[in-house]
């Protein structure tokens, strides 16, 4: 067959925070993408702000560089899909790996292979990718190459791969100095025999198939992402499998049910570095984006209007966990971060508060993200969005606060499906890195929650590798209690390892909660008296209501308490009546630990200001009457 030696396709797939951007970001700088007098960000893939400010890639993304040989022959074409290392968008991994001929897997020098890179090497080995292993970071002073290249042939073993997938290249690198070999540098230093990514870049030329293709097939282009453009609409991103797709072309679009019908491609552009330029033809093996299909979804095909075949539709894992996403009910809907001047009243006025709004944003979301469902409630204004991993939906959260939406958050929980007649909860491999010391508390962790030790190893650095095989729900708010027991040095990360008969019941937080008891403003005075019953999350003048949880209790059983009660005067003055006790600072608590906080019958309150934790029947005499029914049957 034909094949195309000016162009090639790969992904970097990692585990999260092993520098798979920060390579890419070296990679475009010596190619030349850039002039020399371009300012440039750190972690220019990272385009997103929530994927800054988080420091991992959330969405995956293409770029492409103009590689020159040093033979001088003709310049390369190199697509780079730019992975994210976090299991919970692992959709955006298959959609990735589905674009390219084969993957760049880079492993931390000092880590080794983690449970994200199980995973992504799993996906890679069953589209039998061939692989080029990058140990990265051998600069880091605990860095332990041979034991980590060990590991990963060991890996590789694990996850059945052939003789020809373990026979990888490896290259050594240091990404953020941009320089790669062939030859290994000793531990903790960077590789000494080049300057340059050239061995890295003439390892992906030499190890990665050009794209092949039949000459005379009729056109196939797969669409593998989606993107908006404010004058062109959906764009939609796509491979040229077979043939070749040209501006102004009518083509057949073969919808995921089946039907065809004739639209007209209006724009077609390719991606050079960062930025996508109007290109006339794309050839077998280019990704390209198009314009023009309004309604265009993943996983749906082009194709030659004479001769339309569909390739095979994404398919991706199915989600463990879910949670209710609803519009927000609390008495302070609305009202803003106060309620209180000009800028309040007109940031007020933008709020995103009725069912039709979420549930059009929901709806959105879906288009581009292939791992998400939503399902109808038995309420109008609440719906069951289900996903992979509780990262993945906070996430979906946090974006909705941004845009201005207000909204009612249920408790996380794992999606359950019957097996022969009985229920089985997805499960996870969780891969715990601690200190020796905090060995035996990590275990007592594990086993309230149901984890079974799969594995246990000790580098004789010091700390310890542990491996757990946990139900979901037992992960459900175990990283706030893991960082507390470890004294924040621990390094936990899980993976979905499949479905197994329900574990039973589970109590992962002893403690009751705080409730507010009336509306009002909180005062230094209430809070002074309540900071012996507990933690309080609220600082003085923060607006509260009823059934609002104000910090959580040292008892097991929940607590009314009045948080808004104000000192009575009398007409006496004294030196020392009117001083305070110092008020112990509040514990503030992110979107996800408020999620991880939450008991079933409790709810988050997200808005653009502020996240509250509240329980889902506000009324304290409601709420009594309710519990003693449960109890009672």
């Amino acid at each position: 067959m034909p094949t195309r030696h000016d162009i090639r396709n790969v992904a970097i797939v990692a585990h999260v925070d092993h520098g798979k951007t920060t390579i890419v970001d070296a990679m475009l700088k010596q190619a030349g993408a850039f002039a020399a007098h371009q300012q440039l960000d750190d972690r220019m893939m990272d385009s997103n702000d929530l994927e800054r400010e988080k420091g991992i890639t959330i969405l995956a993304k293409n770029t492409a560089v103009k590689y020159h040989p040093k033979d001088g022959g003709a310049p390369i074409t190199i697509n780079i899909i730019d992975t994210p290392g976090h299991a919970d968008f692992g959709g955006e991994v298959e959609r990735g790996l589905s674009m390219v001929d084969a993957v760049v897997l880079l492993v931390d020098a000092s880590e080794g292979p983690l449970p994200q890179t199980r995973f992504v090497l799993r996906k890679a080995l069953q589209q039998r990718l061939p692989v080029i292993l990058c140990i990265n970071k051998t600069d880091r002073p605990d860095s332990r190459i041979d034991e980590v290249v060990n590991e990963t042939y060991d890996l590789f073993l694990d996850l059945d791969a052939d003789e020809d997938q373990i026979e990888f290249p490896i290259v050594y690198a240091c990404g953020r100095d941009g320089v790669a070999s062939l030859t290994k540098p000793a531990d903790g230093t960077v590789p000494a025999d080049s300057d340059s990514l050239e061995p890295f870049f003439s390892t992906i030329l030499e190890h990665v198939p050009a794209p092949s293709y039949d000459e005379e097939a009729p056109l196939q282009a797969h669409v593998t992402n989606l993107d908006a453009d404010n004058f062109l609409g959906r764009i939609a991103l796509l491979r040229v499998e077979q043939g070749e797709l040209r501006k102004g072309q009518t083509v057949a679009w073969i919808k995921r049910d089946g039907t065809i019908s004739n639209v007209r491609i209006t724009e077609l552009m390719m991606t050079e570095a960062l930025t996508r330029k109007p290109a006339e033809v794309a050839g077998p093996g280019d990704i390209c984006a198009v314009a023009g299909i309004p309604d265009i979804m993943i996983g749906e095909t082009l194709a030659d209007p004479e001769n339309p075949i569909a390739l095979p539709l994404i398919t991706v894992d199915q989600p463990a966990i879910s949670m209710t996403i609803g519009t927000n009910t609390s008495p302070l809907v609305g009202r803003g971060g106060t309620g209180k001047g000009a800028d309040a009243k007109s940031a007020v006025k933008q709020r995103k508060v009725t069912a039709r709004q979420v549930k059009d944003r929901l709806d959105r979301e879906l288009i581009g993200n292939v791992s998400l469902r939503v399902l109808d409630t038995e309420r109008p204004d609440a719906w069951e969005v289900q996903g992979r991993g509780e990262l993945a939906l906070a996430i979906l959260v946090e974006q909705m606060r941004r845009e201005g939406f207000e909204l009612t958050i249920g408790k996380p929980q794992v999606v359950t499906k019957l097996v022969d007649g009985k229920v089985h909860e997805p499960v996870e491999r969780l891969t715990v890195d601690v200190p020796e010391e905090h060995m035996g508390a990590v275990t007592q962790l594990m086993g309230i929650r149901k984890g079974r030790m799969d594995n246990m190893s000790n580098h004789g650095s010091g700390w310890v590798r542990m491996e757990f095989v946990v139900p979901s729900r037992g992960l459900i708010g175990f990283r706030t209690e893991f960082l507390t027991n470890t004294r924040g040095t621990g390094i936990a990360h899980s993976i979905h390892e499949g479905h197994e008969p329900w574990f039973g019941t589970l109590t992962t937080r002893n403690n009751g909660s705080l409730v507010a008891d009336r509306a009002g403003a909180v005062t230094a005075f209430a809070m002074t008296n309540l900071q012996e019953r507990g933690v309080l999350f609220t600082d003085p003048g923060t607006e509260v209501y009823e059934g609002m949880i104000v910090g959580e209790n040292s008892r097991s059983d929940d607590m009314d308490v009045n948080i808004t009660k104000e000192k009575k005067l009398t007409n006496m003055r004294s030196a020392s009546a009117d001083s305070f006790e110092a008020i112990v600072p509040p514990r503030k608590l992110s979107l996800e630990q408020s999620l991880e906080f939450c008991r079933d019958d409790e709810c988050v309150e997200v808005t653009p200001e502020a996240v509250r934790i509240r329980k889902v029947i506000l009324d304290q005499n409601a709420r009594g009457r309710a519990s003693s029914r449960a109890k009672n049957g």
